[in-house]
Parts: structure tokens; sequence; C-alpha cells
């Protein structure tokens, strides 16, 4: 028989297995503790690549190694066993509570994905498992030592974090979540009762008569006073904090996230409040709303904010100090009763623990919640506590989100892939169809291109669609249900540019784009030729970016998160409309982006485009085409790029306001979406169908005359 290992390196593996593993799952810990937190504000992928690699192995790692435990405990009595071989398994059996630890994972992240907390239950039968587990451990190796005693009070902690674990997966499950938010059940007045009283007055020979009485309800709420308490916060900061603290919970647009409906009087004080408000306001306020969502789903936020959780977390934060403590003074590395080794594995658990909890109490001082929770109680809090924690936050000022999005151009994706290599071998080899749209993904994640969202742009689309909402003449509703066709209506071209709106929603994603694409290189090059721009030239500029912002920003949404946008053919017709392009400029033998939008603007499309090429290929390359050249027959570039960002701007909040809410909380873990914060801000100015406008405060009396 063949030994694929040798003896001597099986028995190395088996000295150190135990230990490796358990360093390992401390440093996935330290891993998740430090980067779980910066993915609602860092958009890269390869940030939220690490932390899915960490975030799967972490709960692998301790439960391998817990399993390991269990079977080195009971085999501890074999005549074959060693403690020389295998370490010191009374001292190993004291890793068992830390890897619970591990299980219960950093308060900064425990679900990666929306999806992780439908499986809480599979969590909840972890949790009895793995405690079963390590309690079994504990007893095997019981020896009635100050280890065996110091083992207990780290095991409750290892029970808590991981039940905190549990719980908040629990909470945050959908279902949990939307009864959460729920409002208590309301029968109303008794008919029945009111019913039998009326009939009684009416057959004394009273005239009765049911009276509408109007309930009042709560006052709004009070923006400007929040400014002058005492807090650890700029006045700003806090009064920003409050607002929003105030729409996420009081007024609970958290409603929202599991597609519930909200009372009319949340959309009056809502839109009220940012009608009167400058851009910058409005979006930190936006923010932070979403930041209170994103700590909801994501991380243990709503168990640690609330006095239990705080003084689960005060009592496990003491327990593991005076446990490294008296593990310190007892027993020592130079131990004559344990190995060196798995003394100092000890020491870096217990440390490693500590420091976990250190800088979970730290994070916990710089969020929102601990802010809002300062700024509410800065009366009752010592002068020089206050001063500490002020110090603490002035390091480190927490970021909401990346500020930032995805950019994707069709034409600049179609000209890479044509000059690719493995294009040009697959015209001469024939390739399977899943390795050549494999390689098409990679493709596509290649052509992303990262960029901020400049404030000119928030500026531009907050005061859109703040006009629209005071605008008395237009239907609300007409908001969020068109995409382009109110701002050509305003523009008044709405005849000349109907096909190109009145169509899919998808369908119009791509002719426009193609079209903005188009128009904008084409007018980029005609400006470069020019120098000193005038005022209205720089105007013009400004939609000019604004709508290629857009435009790429809208094909990612369609190409890399076609959920959320409404169902359609969307990747059928990009994929035909990629293809079509690329054979126009092999034809052509086009190698260079400025000719390929030379060649396509030079295309006559007197005939529409369908009529020729029938329904067949969903391409849209030359509808996209036919668009471009109408926008460049209005003459006016400044007139024509008004009313293209207008159309943008339109877009953007139709599918904003189409897509659901629990996919728009499934892309907070991804650094967040403009096209959420546009959801929000809808919301926030009542363009929204999440209102039931038509609810009613009003209850009846009886009039007896």
């Amino acid at each position: 028989m063949v030994e694929i290992f040798p003896d001597p390196v099986r028995k190395e593996w088996n000295k150190w297995e135990l230990r490796g593993l358990v360093i390992v799952s401390l440093f996935v810990q330290i891993s998740l503790i430090f980067s779980g937190n910066r993915r609602k504000y860092i958009a890269k992928r390869r940030i939220r690549i690490f932390i899915w690699c960490a975030y799967l192995l972490a709960d692998w790692v301790a439960t391998v190694a817990l399993g390991l435990l269990v079977d080195r405990q009971g085999n501890s009595t074999s005549s074959s066993y060693s403690n020389k071989e295998y370490g010191d398994l009374t001292l190993m059996a004291f890793w068992a509570p830390f890897l619970l630890l591990h299980l219960g994972g950093p308060d900064t992240i425990t679900a990666y994905a929306l999806a992780d907390n439908e499986l809480w239950l599979r969590h909840l039968l972890g949790l009895v498992v793995q405690a079963a587990a390590a309690i079994y451990i504990t007893l095997l190796a019981w020896e009635g030592t100050l280890l065996s005693f110091l083992t207990i009070p780290m095991l409750l902690c290892g029970i808590i974090k991981y039940g905190e674990r549990t719980w908040v997966l629990m909470s945050a499950n959908r279902d949990q979540f939307r009864d959460s938010v729920l409002k208590d059940k309301d029968p109303g007045p008794s008919y029945a009762n009111f019913m039998e009283e009326f009939c009684l007055k009416e057959a004394e020979g009273y005239n009765v008569t049911a009276a509408q009485v109007e309930e009042g309800h709560s006052p709004g709420y009070e923006f400007e006073n929040t400014a002058g308490t005492p807090s650890t916060l700029d006045p700003d900061a806090r009064r920003i904090l409050h607002i929003a603290d105030y729409f996420f919970e009081t007024l609970k647009f958290k409603r929202l996230f599991v597609d519930l409906i909200l009372g009319f009087h949340p959309r009056d004080e809502s839109q009220d409040f940012f009608e009167k408000q400058d851009c910058n306001t409005a979006f930190e306020v936006i923010e932070v709303e979403l930041g209170f969502a994103y700590d909801v789903f994501y991380t243990k936020a709503p168990v640690i904010y609330t006095p239990l959780g705080l003084f689960s977390r005060l009592m496990t934060s003491c327990i593991t100090l005076t446990v490294l403590l008296t593990f310190a003074t007892s027993i020592g590395v130079k131990s004559h009763k344990h190995q060196l080794i798995d003394v100092v594995v000890t020491y870096i658990l217990l440390i490693g623990a500590m420091l976990l909890e250190a800088y979970a109490v730290r994070s916990l001082i710089l969020s929102d919640w601990a802010n809002l929770w300062f700024s509410h109680n800065s009366s009752k809090i010592p002068l020089f506590v206050g001063r500490l924690v002020s110090s603490i936050q002035s390091i480190e000022k927490g970021k909401r989100w990346s500020n930032s999005i995805y950019h994707y151009s069709l034409l600049d994706f179609c000209l890479n892939q044509k000059s690719s290599g493995f294009h040009k071998v697959s015209r001469f080899i024939p390739l399977h169809n899943k390795l050549y749209n494999l390689w098409e993904k990679l493709g596509s994640f290649r052509q992303l291109k990262h960029v901020s969202v400049s404030p000119e742009l928030k500026a531009f689309i907050f005061k859109h669609f703040r006009e629209k909402s005071t605008d008395t003449e237009l239907d609300l509703k007409m908001l969020f249900t068109c995409r382009g066709t109110v701002s050509l209506q305003s523009h008044k071209s709405y005849g000349v540019f109907k096909w190109a709106v009145d169509v899919e929603f998808d369908h119009s994603i791509l002719i426009w784009h193609i079209a903005t694409d188009l128009c904008y290189n084409l007018n980029k090059t005609k400006r470069g030729r020019h120098s000193d721009p005038d005022s209205s030239e720089q105007e013009c500029d400004h939609h000019m970016i604004f709508s290629k912002k857009l435009a790429d920003y809208m094909l990612y949404i369609l190409v890399m998160c076609p959920f959320m946008l409404p169902i359609g053919i969307g990747i059928i017709r990009f994929r035909d409309t990629c293809a079509e392009a690329m054979v126009f400029f092999e034809e052509r033998s086009i190698t260079s982006k400025l000719e390929a939008y030379e060649m396509l603007g030079q295309v006559n499309t007197k005939v529409f485009p369908s009529t020729v090429k029938g329904d067949r290929s969903k391409s849209v390359l030359f509808e996209a085409c036919k668009l471009a050249a109408s926008l460049n027959e209005i003459g006016d570039p400044r007139k024509m790029w008004r009313m293209v960002a207008d159309v943008w701007v339109e877009i953007l909040g139709y599918a904003a306001s189409q897509c659901r809410g629990f996919d728009h909380a499934q892309q907070l873990e991804k650094g967040g979406e403009l096209l959420t914060h546009v959801w929000l801000l809808m919301a926030h100015l009542g363009i929204t169908e999440h209102f039931k406008i038509n609810e009613g405060h009003g209850r009846v009396k009886l009039a007896v005359t």
C-alpha cells in the first residue's frame, strides 16, 4: 500500500491541525470585525470578495475545530492517544468557548446578504448543536481545577454571542421584520353596538344622525429644536441625525423596505420638510436613514443598542477581561502542567477576544445609534465622559455610503470585445456557448468604471424631483409611472420622441443610452476644436455630463443588476445589440472609438430599423442612431442636453420607484446605489405609490336631537 503522506508528516499534521484551525478562526474574526462594516461605504469588488470569503470561512473553520475537539476528547481514553503527539487536551478543551464566540461573529456583520437572514432557523439549530458540543467537551475534560471553572463563564459568553447573532438574523428576516413594523390591530369602533344604540334612540322618537368627528393626530416633529441641546456632535450633524431617526423609526419609513403602505400624515410631514431643504441636507438625511437600514439588516445593531444588549456587551467584556487576568496570574507562560505552545495559543485566544471586545466598544461609540443616544441623554452624562467620547468621535467620522456609481458603455464594451484576442480566436475555432458567455461576463466586469457622484449631479436630481413634487398641475402618480413623457412634454418635444419612450422600459434605456453616448462623444469632439467656452456652453456641458453619467449608470443597472428593474428582455436586447454593433464594426474595419462614433452617426435611418430588420433580432442599435440623429436636429445643444438630462432623471426615478424595497436593501451591502437614494428621496417628496392617500382618521358619534 502506497502512502501519499509519510508517517512523520501525518504526525506533524495531527500535532498542529487543531492549533492552526483555532488561530485561523481568530484571524478570520479579526478580519471580519475590521472590514465587515467597510463594505457599507466601499463599493470595490475586491473588498466584497474578501468579506465573502472570510464570512464563509469563519463558520466552517470554527465548526471543524469544534468537531476535532469532540473527536480528540472522545479518544483521549484510548491507549494509543499521546499528549505529546496531539497536544494538551485539558488546555485545548478551554478553547471550545472561544470557538463559540467566533461562531457568534463580530458586531459589524451578521449577514453577508439578505438571504442569510432567511436562514436563521439553520443558525438556531447550529447554536443548539455547537453549544451542546462545547458543553460536552467541557464535561469530558473536567478536572475540578481553576482552568475547568474558568471555562464556565467563557461558555456563557460564547452562548450569548451566538444567541445574539441568531436573534438578529431572525429579526432581520423578511417576515419577522414586516411583522415588527406593522401597526397594532385596530378593529375600530364597534359597528354592532353603535347600530344598536342608533336604532334604540330612533325607536324612542329621536332624530338621530351619525356625526363625523375628526380625531386629532400628534403634531409634527420640531426639527429645529434639536440644534440647541448639548451633545458630543456639532449642531448640524445632530439635527440631521434626529431628523433621520424621526423619519425612519417614528414615521416608520423603514416599512418601505418590505413594501408596506404608509399613511398620508407621514407623507405630508416628510414632503413639507424636504421641499424646504437644500440638496445637501436632503441627501445627508437619506444617507443616515439608509445607514440605519443597513445596520438593521446586516449587523447586530438591533440587539446591541437596547438595554439588554448593552448589559450583555458589558458583561461579556468584563468576563473576558477577568478570565484573562485570572489565567495570567494563576497559570502563566512557564507552567509545568501544560505544554508551552498550548499556553501561548490560549493567551492569543484570550488577548484576541479582548481586542475584539475593545474594537466592538469603539465601533459602538462611533455609530449613529450611539450619537443619537448621547444626544438624547447628554445632560445625564458626566462631563469627562462626554469629552472622552467627543475625542474618540473626532478621530474617525463614519462614512455611510460609497457616494459612487458604476459606469458601463455598450459601444466601449463592443469595441473592447472586438479587439480582444479571445474574440479573434473564436472566429476560427468553435467555442462552447458557456465558455463564450463566461468570457463576455468577465468582459463586462472589466468594462465597469467606478466614478464618484458629484454634488452637482445630486443637486440636479434633487431640483428635478422637488420642482415636480411642488407642481400643482402635475399628478404625482404620473411621476413614478412615466419614464420620459413628462420631461418631453415640458420641453414640447413629446410628439417627436414619443416612439423612444412609449416602448418597453429596457428598450427605452438601451436606445437612450446609445443615443446619449453618440451625441456626447461627437459633441465632445466638436467642442475640442474650440476654446474659451462661454457660460451658456458651460451650462450645456453640465447637462451633457449629467446625461452621460446617468446613461452609463442605468446601463450598468440593466446589465449587472436587472433584478432592480421591471421584468423584461433587457439582457436579450443588450446581447443582440452588441452582436449587431460588432458586425457593423467588423464590416467597416473600425478600430478606434472616434471612428466608430462617426460611422454610426453617418448611418441614414430614414426608414425605421424594425421595418427592415423585423422582430427576430431584438437589437436596437440603429433605433438609437435614429434617436441620436433626431436629437441633433434640435439645433440648439443647450436645449437638447437639458431635455436629455431631464429624460434621464425621469428614467432614473421610474426605475427607482419600480424596484422593490427589499431589492434596494440588498444593494446596501455593496456600498449602496444612487438608485436607492433616489427611491427614498422620491418617497419623502411623496412621489411613490407606497402612501395610502385615502386613509382616514375620522370616527362617528350619535347626534341626537
